[in-house]
């Protein structure tokens, strides 16, 4: 299962103390019985949520575990944080987030049904099955940077560049 966390912070003088925490928080969410991988990108493709952070999930009882809440969350960030943007979602559809090198982007498609041929591209489409649900159907694909220039005018999509490294559990 993949969960995602989407956000912004409204004061934009402190996002560069928002990345630095940022990282910490992805490491400890990895070391998180049942959390297999984090990763965090950023997005300026408009009208998209600036900040999304992946998560591989064992199952849906990861949230229930004491120690996840006792670490999730945005913390001291939390004032900060665009409700605009605030999303959060449990996918099904793969069992791991792919990891996104830093020379490609991960391409990110809302829609309320998959859409296999959208962009002659290799999706993955993952079922919106918990927490906030806000879309049904989700698509990511992983792509160059080349390729995310020409098709992001062209396609319904937000380009995400990663922001960190691919987070495994120590």
């Amino acid at each position: 299962m993949i969960f995602m966390s989407q956000s912004g912070i409204v004061d934009a003088a402190r996002e560069d103390g928002w990345d630095r925490w940022y990282v910490d928080h992805l490491n400890i969410m990895a070391s998180v019985p049942g959390i297999s991988s984090a990763q965090r990108f950023k997005t300026a493709s408009a009208g998209h949520p600036p900040s999304l952070a992946m998560y591989s999930v064992a199952s849906p009882n990861v949230f229930d575990d004491p120690y996840y809440q006792s670490v999730r969350g945005m913390g001291e960030w939390l004032t900060l944080i665009d409700r605009r943007y605030y999303r959060r979602n449990l996918f099904a559809g793969a069992e791991r987030a792919p990891e996104v090198a830093r020379d490609r982007v991960l391409l990110v498609a809302d829609s309320d049904v998959p859409k296999p041929d959208l962009g002659a591209l290799d999706w993955t489409w993952l079922e919106c099955v918990a927490i906030d649900r806000s879309t049904p159907y989700r698509g990511i694909a992983v792509v160059t940077r080349d390729e995310a220039d020409a098709l992001e005018a062209a396609l319904p999509v937000a380009v995400y560049r990663p922001a960190t490294a691919y987070h495994r559990p120590r």
